[in-house]
């Protein structure tokens, strides 16, 4: 492009035009405005100064490396047409590849692989149609996107949202289930069918959503999110029927990832892929290794729990029979012993035995009252020996004074001193009429 037509900046952000732009010394335009900004109907700027313009603007851009997934293939001749999707965003850009840089490439390119593309703006000024060239193109490989999700697998396990004590435990049976799949998928159909045939009881709240593709993502959040804040919603499965990787790509994306770690309600991880497992199964609640395998660990089978239920009658009726035959034997021997068979025998043996322990105890008294009657007896005798009165009936007397006093000495009772005098057979009266100390 001509200096002349080289684009400047101005302070406010416009266009504007050098003085010695060709277009500005035309002879049908005495003055140019300077930017666009100072344009006006009156002094309009010619198509060919803002293609200019626009293209040495545009020209400035550098190359940018840029990640996308193509969508449309064109082949024509020497050049192809791309049309490149985000992996995240409904946004798409038309890419023009050349066929130089298209023989580089090891394998050709199809429609549906990732690619890293660098791409520079260019702008076509005869038709003012703008266009992305690309200068470099190389397929992201199934290593690249595995190495990028053990990548961010290492950076989630160090943060602890795969840790097993996070894992909430499954409701044992389930009222209502929250199911977010494919819309009419066969995922979807799995699931319902081999869950009512385990348990035709239970309800289902569904989201049909897209589970590839650059919405996938935004569509499963949302509607898990929707679901784990309906309180009647016990568990909450997200199924998928396999795929391959790429396909897979939206359930190892980050923000599910933590979304389904944030969910308050369990979540179960149905994705029908074995090999290169995505990241949703490493962080869900209960991992199941298809939809239908999702239906039997969800919800238990009515048949199986109603066998288990017989089982467990038959096994209680015969346990109550054991012990009514057990203790039945029990009460037959009891019943067998002397004691019950004849309870008078245990009367009459202690009846006896009391009997005999009376009789000794009555002989017992009856010994050592005799013996210490006898005792009694002795004792008696030698008081009675040894009594005064004994003393009196042998011949001695006693003199008494008339206050009751015993003489005991001559002097006690001098000459003329009244005296009792006890014997024997009574007490006489006396008065002293001589003393002597013989």
């Amino acid at each position: 492009m001509d200096d002349a037509s080289e684009l400047v900046g101005s302070q406010d952000g416009g266009l504007i035009a050098q003085e010695n732009d060709p277009v500005q010394q035309a002879p049908e335009r005495k003055v140019v405005a300077l930017t666009a900004a100072e344009t006006t109907p009156e002094n309009p700027w010619p198509l060919a100064l803002l293609s200019q313009k626009l293209k040495a603007h545009i020209e400035k851009a550098p190359p940018a490396w840029v990640e996308g997934q193509i969508i449309e293939l064109n082949k024509r001749a020497n050049v192809s047409y791309l049309t490149i999707r985000d992996v995240d965003a409904e946004i798409s850009l038309s890419v023009t590849v050349w066929g130089s840089v298209l023989s580089q490439l090891a394998a050709p390119l199809e429609r549906g692989s990732r690619v890293v593309a660098q791409l520079k703006p260019d702008f076509w000024m005869k038709t003012g149609r703008l266009s992305m060239q690309a200068r470099d193109i190389r397929p992201v490989g199934l290593g690249d996107l595995l190495a990028r999700i053990e990548q961010l697998r290492q950076a989630l396990t160090a943060e602890g949202l795969f840790d097993p004590r996070r894992k909430k435990k499954l409701p044992l049976l389930p009222h209502r289930i929250g199911l977010i799949t494919g819309r009419n998928s066969d995922a979807m159909k799995d699931v319902l069918r081999n869950t009512a045939l385990r348990w035709p009881a239970v309800e289902f709240e569904v989201r049909e959503v897209p589970v590839q593709g650059v919405s996938a993502v935004t569509a499963v959040i949302a509607a898990l999110q929707e679901l784990d804040s309906d309180p009647v919603i016990d568990v909450i499965v997200i199924a998928r029927g396999g795929g391959s990787l790429e396909d897979l790509l939206p359930f190892s994306h980050e923000a599910l990832i933590r979304a389904v770690s944030t969910a308050t309600t369990p979540v179960v991880s149905a994705i029908g892929h074995e090999a290169d497992r995505p990241l949703l199964d490493d962080v869900a609640d209960l991992r199941a290794s298809t939809p239908t395998d999702a239906a039997k660990r969800i919800v238990p089978d009515v048949g199986e729990e109603l066998h288990k239920v017989e089982q467990a009658r038959g096994l209680l009726n015969r346990r109550i029979s054991q012990l009514l035959e057990r203790e039945s034997d029990r009460l037959a021997q009891l019943r067998s012993r002397p004691v019950l068979a004849n309870p008078q025998s245990m009367l009459t043996v202690r009846a006896e035995e009391i009997t005999r322990f009376s009789g000794r105890a009555l002989l017992a008294v009856q010994t050592q009252v005799g013996r210490h009657a006898d005792r009694l007896t002795h004792l008696r005798a030698q008081v009675r020996a040894l009594s005064p009165q004994k003393t009196l009936d042998r011949g001695y007397a006693v003199a008494q004074l008339e206050d009751g006093s015993i003489v005991r000495h001559p002097s006690h009772a001098p000459e003329g001193t009244p005296l009792s005098i006890r014997v024997a057979g009574g007490a006489l009266a006396a008065i002293s009429t001589s003393t002597s100390d013989d």
